[in-house]
């Protein structure tokens, strides 16, 4: 399928960021994959590597591995720390990369260790993934309130210029985490529980509270999250239309949560055909610009 000559302006100009990969967190993970994502046109991508269910020492074994592999293939994918890199990195046919990690127990309890998988490269640490932890709660667990830990968290992350990211996080912790913050908090790969009960979905209320931080709701691209009865790419638009019109064009994106190999038919389609979901027609000028992107 082809696109439009405007569609295809936007991602010609603008940085295509996928927010979160489903990379399994494990130092002999296949990287090669990456091509996937220079195929389908992304331009900037957060690879996951760790959460709350491996040790930390993995975790910093992961990242010594992945960052080797990155700098070991200079010619196609790049670390990246600002902006203007993802910026350069996309004039020279780059894919800019840094890591997440899902969850604080990576941290083992000590709030230095915020600052040096910084200085690794990790750009987004997720509260929680799933169960609660030190920092606060997650959201298969007992609902629990934002930790003073958490709160030390947030305020060296935000020291640091890091997303705090509430993926995976219980709808309390979440909440009090996008008050608390002094910068924007994001979901890095969550959908709409209105369109889909999914448990780790969540509620208009917390897509509001996202969006007046000035973060984003990255949506999923998992079928399990996406919901029933129309084909995946048609599930896709919908929670962005749903989006889009909850919270406004700037504060929604795609974190798609996908590792590979895996039977996911047509990423690159579904990726390059985004575009043509935003006709002028139905939205106002510019929203295509915030919303194609991711």
């Amino acid at each position: 399928m082809s696109v439009s000559t405007a569609a295809q302006a936007i991602f010609d100009s603008e940085i295509i960021w996928d927010a979160h990969s489903g990379f399994m967190p494990d130092p002999a993970a296949d990287l090669n994959n990456l091509q996937i994502w220079r195929d389908a046109g992304i331009n900037y991508l957060s690879i996951d590597v760790g959460f709350d269910l491996l040790p930390w020492e993995q975790t910093v074994r992961t990242l010594a591995n992945f960052r080797h592999w990155i700098l070991a293939n200079p010619e196609h994918y790049t670390l990246v720390s600002s902006v203007a890199e993802i910026r350069k990195a996309k004039l020279e046919g780059k894919l800019a990369i840094t890591f997440d990690i899902e969850g604080m127990n990576a941290l083992d309890g000590r709030i230095e260790m915020v600052e040096f998988y910084h200085h690794l490269g990790v750009r987004q640490i997720l509260f929680a993934y799933n169960r609660n932890n030190l920092a606060g709660g997650g959201c298969h667990d007992v609902e629990t309130s934002l930790t003073a830990f958490g709160r030390e968290v947030i305020d060296e992350m935000n020291r640091l210029g890091m997303f705090v990211d509430v993926t995976h996080t219980g709808y309390r912790t979440s909440m009090e985490v996008m008050e608390y913050s002094n910068r924007p908090v994001i979901f890095s790969h969550s959908n709409a529980k209105a369109l889909c009960g999914h448990g780790r979905n969540i509620t208009d209320e917390q897509i509001k509270a996202c969006a007046r931080t000035g973060g984003i709701v990255a949506i999923v691209g998992l079928n399990r999250f996406l919901g029933e009865g129309r084909t995946d790419s048609d599930r896709l638009a919908d929670h962005i239309e749903y989006l889009v019109d909850l919270a406004g064009p700037n504060h929604v994106g795609i974190g798609l949560d996908y590792a590979f190999p895996v039977d996911v038919k047509g990423i690159d389609r579904i990726i390059s055909d985004n575009p043509q979901f935003w006709p002028k027609s139905e939205y106002p000028e510019g929203a295509t610009t915030y919303a194609a992107p991711g």
